[in-house]
């Protein structure tokens, strides 16, 4: 018998198939992501209809199959293209980057980049495909500034325009859906870090936010499908899940960048380094001329479920280059009472203080990260960390009445 690339891949993704079927009772009471219950249903909801993906390397079963893979051998969906975000759909770009347009060598199937495009141009792409219905399954992190959420905004948007139906496959938030924290974006500020006034750390699922985006933001909603998770409750954490952590993108190697990321990222829009270019980014923060000050008076906050220690490292790409800088090391030790958007602002506070050298980005990017001038303009003015606090709280509990009423699960 002859083997084709199609029979292969068949016989290598079998296992995954059956990964996604209907678990018994004994498998851990069966938690499964939206794609494990859509495979279970036999793709009920694609028949019949020509299928586009928008996904990258974090779409995989739990045995590590990617489900495009799955998906194309599978007789009982027609899966026709494959759209890319930043970083690409097999996750080869670095940030700022995408594949391009190509054929998978694995499959064959035409692979459409999707990075920095909106609108029409966005739903030119879509028509041009002739799919019927864009799915969605990419893993976020949580954080209002990951792209990630606003492909899946900018995707539903160009879908409605194309006239395509969408379906988003949830997956868990790794850092909890618990609580919405800190600023809400500010219309003016809306950038690819922020389409629509969402908070800082939004503490939803992809699912619960295209449900938002469709009620609150769209201009007219799209034909939305969403195939939820079983067994996800909102206190639960990545590692509660049982699943394969699979970087989102390259400088979001585990579970814990991500649980301080919503924080942490503000440091891109200074000169320290957020730890780009070492194994701890967004974990380790620092600077030419930073000693065990920034350490000291960070712990002298007393901030709930986190210690900082003073650390030395060089990183090996992006800010220092090369060269031994000092600063501090995020250790949380309670993740159910550590805050990651006060810590990120207490830092940024504390270093302005012990440093001398501190500074902004000359295009003042901290404003399109926090969504507003406002968290740079009072650390300038010297406020303490509380005060920046204070001045989100109204708009941040205007957003959570909203949120409240887009939440899927418990």
């Amino acid at each position: 018998m002859r083997l084709s690339r199609r029979t292969l891949l068949t016989a290598a993704t079998a296992t995954a198939s059956l990964t996604s079927a209907p678990p018994t009772q004994a498998a851990h009471h069966r938690r499964r992501t939206g794609f494990e219950n859509l495979a279970a249903s036999g793709y009920e909801r694609l028949h019949g209809q020509r299928i586009g993906i928008v996904t990258n390397p974090t779409g995989v079963t739990r045995d590590v199959h990617h489900i495009v893979d799955v998906m194309h051998t599978d007789p009982r969906v027609q899966l026709t293209a494959v759209f890319g975000p930043e970083h690409g759909f097999r996750g080869t770009a670095q940030a700022g980057g995408s594949e391009g347009r190509h054929d998978d060598p694995a499959t064959g199937l035409p692979v459409y980049d999707t990075y920095l495009k909106s609108g029409q141009a966005l739903a030119d792409i879509f028509t041009a495909s002739a799919v019927d219905t864009v799915v969605f399954d990419i893993q976020d992190v949580g954080a209002r500034f990951y792209t990630y959420i606003w492909t899946l905004y900018d995707c539903m948007e160009a879908a409605q325009l194309a006239g395509k139906r969408f379906v988003v496959l949830d997956r868990p938030n790794p850092v909890t859906g618990r609580a919405a924290l800190g600023p809400v974006l500010h219309r003016e500020f809306a950038t690819f870090v922020g389409r629509q006034p969402i908070s800082q750390a939004h503490g939803m699922t992809v699912a619960e936010l295209a449900r938002l985006f469709n009620g609150e933001f769209l201009t007219a909603p799209v034909a939305l499908d969403t195939v939820l998770m079983t067994g996800w409750r909102r206190s639960q954490f990545y590692d509660d899940w049982d699943l394969p952590w699979v970087p989102p993108s390259p400088n979001m190697p585990t579970p814990d960048t991500a649980l301080v990321y919503s924080g942490t990222c503000l440091f891109e829009s200074t000169n320290l380094s957020e730890g780009r270019g070492t194994t701890r980014p967004f974990e380790l923060l620092g600077a030419e001329g930073l000693d065990g000050r920034w350490a000291a008076a960070a712990n002298e906050l007393g901030l709930p479920g986190v210690h900082f220690r003073e650390a030395y490292f060089a990183p090996t790409f992006s800010k220092f280059q090369g060269k031994t800088i000092g600063g501090v090391q995020i250790h949380v030790h309670d993740r159910s009472a550590y805050d990651p958007v006060r810590t990120g602002i207490a830092l940024l506070v504390t270093a302005k203080r012990t440093w001398s050298g501190f500074g902004w980005r000359a295009d003042n990017w901290i404003d399109r990260l926090t969504g507003s001038a406002r968290v740079r303009t009072m650390i300038d003015a010297g406020a303490d960390t509380d005060e920046v606090v204070a001045g989100w709280r109204e708009e941040l509990s205007a957003f959570r009445r909203i949120r409240k009423n887009y939440l899927l699960y418990g």
